[in-house]
């Protein structure tokens, strides 16, 4: 049975504009009451009942549902062409662990061996718990994933592409095929992507996550997260009763939040990637780097399927290898003026982090490794406070 309070796609198609225009107006919804063309913070926790007991505004209580997170949620379930609409929830860890939490004991799972460090301590500390196998391969490398499926057992391959921080691409078209021929879903972070870059569903995935703190935000001031679903099944519906039974929908204001960031998310996308694919082709040439990881050079490994499932760009993200190693790494990080040393990506403004710090000793980062999040400060800039802090390192 389907949640009754469960958060629904649009009713009405959306008309023939380029998604830069929908997202541009959030739909073009105007308010009904004052005609504002923002929509409105909706903040009350409960609702009155009708004379007969229902609820025919379609709201009862907050944890379940907010008509703000709907209109967040509307665009982007446009976004990503998501036919069974999206869900918001309150971080991406929120949103990914409840697709693993949706399995039933004894499915079997594989995964990225690159992929987000949090999320994958997760699974290695919770999935033994629930009695699910978990295999972690290279998913760039196709027969390999194939090998790790287990027709009849397999219930979800999880993909991460670009996979962070070493910017590994899968074909997610592929890993559709192999996955749906032994009877199991495809599920892909694509939060490095975003859709603006990458619309996985379109490729053949069943859902595609994002943390939303990232790009899909940009102003480094909301955590969230997102599911879009291809299609309204007994899984989907079964994320929705996990993220209403849990609690775990986004608050209103940070959805209000949000919505204002995704009005802009073209534009910052196609600028950060811009910068970043600049970026990557300077650095290249640095004598103090060794290499650089980005799948929009043409000599990266993943740039070939990169090419075929990415669109006006390859995103905002890329690494670099250090020359001298991790000592001369870590004291590049610390004298830099322009970019910022923290953790997270997508934001306006542009950080540095040594990841192999962060993520400890079972990181696959290399220890010379830095990861760049490309805001969208002038080019010429990072470049050159980049350079200086590498060359004086």
């Amino acid at each position: 049975m389907s949640e009754p309070n469960a958060p629904k796609p649009p009713s009405d198609a959306a008309p023939a504009f380029a998604k830069r225009s929908l997202a541009a107006q959030a739909l073009g919804h105007v308010d009904p009451v004052t005609r504002a063309v923002v929509a409105p913070l909706h903040v009350a926790t409960t609702f009155l009942r009708d004379p007969d007991n229902g609820y025919s505004s379609g709201f009862s209580y907050a944890r379940p549902d907010n008509a703000t997170v709907r209109e967040a949620e509307a665009v982007l379930a446009m976004l990503e062409d998501a036919a069974a609409g999206a869900l918001l929830f309150g971080s991406g860890m929120a949103a990914a662990t409840a697709v693993f939490t949706a399995l039933e004991p004894g499915d079997h799972v594989v995964a990225p061996r690159v992929m987000y460090w949090g999320l994958k301590r997760w699974l290695n500390a919770e999935m033994p718990r629930r009695r699910i196998a978990v295999d972690f391969v290279d998913m760039d490398d196709l027969p390999a994933l194939e090998r790790a499926i287990r027709p009849g057992t397999t219930t979800l391959v999880w993909i991460e592409t670009p996979g962070n921080p070493l910017w590994t691409v899968t074909d997610i078209a592929e890993a559709a095929r192999l996955a749906h021929a032994a009877g199991a879903r495809l599920a892909v972070d694509s939060t490095a992507a975003s859709p603006i870059h990458t619309r996985p569903l379109t490729l053949g995935a069943d859902i595609v996550m994002h943390s939303a703190t990232k790009i899909l935000n940009g102003h480094s001031d909301v955590v969230a997260g997102v599911l879009a679903g291809a299609r309204a099944d007994a899984f989907w519906e079964r994320l929705a009763a996990i993220r209403s039974g849990g609690g775990a929908i986004l608050g209103p204001f940070e959805a209000y939040l949000l919505m204002r960031s995704l009005r802009t998310l073209p534009l910052r996308a196609a600028a950060q990637a811009a910068s970043a694919a600049e970026l990557a082709r300077r650095l290249q040439a640095h004598p103090n780097v060794s290499r650089v990881l980005y799948p929009g050079l043409p000599d990266d490994p993943g740039h070939a399927v990169a090419a075929r499932q990415m669109q006006g760009g390859f995103g905002f993200m890329l690494s670099i290898r250090v020359r001298d190693g991790e000592a001369a790494a870590i004291a590049a990080a610390a004298r830099v003026r322009l970019w910022k040393r923290a953790t997270s990506l997508g934001g306006v403004e542009s950080l540095i982090e040594h990841r192999a710090s962060v993520e400890g000793p079972d990181s696959p980062c290399p220890p010379d490794l830095l990861r760049l999040s490309t805001g969208i400060e002038a080019v010429d800039d990072l470049f050159a406070d980049l350079d200086a802090a590498l060359r004086d390192a």
